[in-house]
């Protein structure tokens, strides 16, 4: 390459952002810290990373199975969703006191189809029993059993066209990215607040000592090593609190999301009971069920896939918690 051309590249303006990139990094500067954004290089440091975060936020709502109905016929003949639900009610119970399925409902655009879709999640839990059991032509009791059941299921972004809940779930996704970063920005602030007190703790301890003319006990050298210690691990934490430091460390954050945000196939072989078996051919009854499951910011199992309700059932849901509360309310 030439002088004349090198140069000519140089002074080339800077190309636009993308506008889903443009979007994503006003969402890190109010997220994480607005004073990010008043920083030199944050769109340069941070333009690249964040467009690799949203493509892994693409794939991995891209990976979300489903949609799948739910609703008493899927309870009774589907065995995930059988599974999912201790009774075909607790569908109704789950519909009727979701908030998310309210404000929804109470949108105009909720009457654009007679079905919506949204995120389904939940947690699975185990606990260990003694049940009765056939073994062959025996019927044992208090045999060990391992009860599969499922907690806090939840429906998340509504709506009546797929791709909009999809949009809505690829966004909640970078949100989730940039809470934990925030976290973690919070922590390394609550440890300087520490540091802080701690060493003003020291300070006045050594002055103390000074005053009593023990400067050369070892209480004292003590002490000195100890003020010594915190001054340092206050001058790494200010450092790295810098916005600069904010920006890079970020950057190489959203450049591995992986263990922040993901997804893991999860693989389970139960009865129409719960009951978790090692051999779905042992068992009539039995089913293998296939699920990812999500770990998110509060490093808690999730369940997550994507479910198709239809309105008028979500509509009769609410209103019948709704009556239910306030016959609670009179009673």
């Amino acid at each position: 390459m030439s002088l004349f051309s090198a140069v000519a590249d140089f002074l080339k303006p800077t190309p636009p952002l993308d506008a889903n990139v443009a979007r994503a990094l006003d969402r890190v500067a109010e997220l994480v810290d607005p004073m990010l954004k008043h920083t030199a290089g944050f769109e340069k440091h941070l333009a690249g990373p964040v467009q690799h975060a949203l493509g892994y936020c693409d794939g991995l709502v891209a990976h979300l199975p489903g949609p799948i109905d739910i609703n008493r016929h899927a309870f009774a003949n589907d065995p995930l969703v059988h599974a999912l639900f201790a009774t075909a009610d607790d569908i109704d119970q789950m519909l009727g006191r979701s908030q998310a399925i309210r404000d929804f409902l109470s949108e105009p655009c909720s009457w654009e189809s007679d079905h919506f879709y949204a995120m389904f999640a939940a947690r699975r839990q185990q606990k260990k029993q003694l049940g009765m059991e056939q073994q062959g032509d025996v019927i044992r009791n208090d045999v060990p059993q391992l009860v599969l059941y499922f907690s806090g299921q939840t429906l998340i972004e509504p709506n009546c066209q797929l791709e909009n809940t999809l949009r809505g779930l690829r966004c909640k996704a970078l949100e989730s990215l940039l809470h934990t970063f925030h976290s973690h920005v919070e922590l390394l602030r609550h440890e300087r607040d520490g540091l802080r007190a701690d060493a003003v703790v020291e300070r006045t301890h050594l002055s103390g000592l000074g005053l009593r003319g023990t400067t050369g006990s070892p209480a004292y050298a003590m002490g000195t090593r100890h003020l010594a210690e915190l001054s340092e691990k206050l001058q790494q934490n200010a450092e790295a609190l810098m916005p600069e430091h904010l920006i890079a460390a970020l950057a190489e954050y959203l450049q591995a999301p992986e263990p922040a945000l993901h997804l893991t196939p999860v693989t389970i072989t139960v009865d129409r009971l719960g009951i978790v078996r090692d051999d779905a051919n042992a068992d009539l009854s039995a089913h293998t069920l296939n699920f990812p499951e999500l770990t998110a910011r509060d490093r808690r199992l999730h369940l997550a896939m994507l479910a198709r309700i239809r309105r008028d059932e979500a509509v009769e849901a609410v209103e019948m918690v709704r009556d239910q509360q306030h016959r609670f309310m009179l009673i």
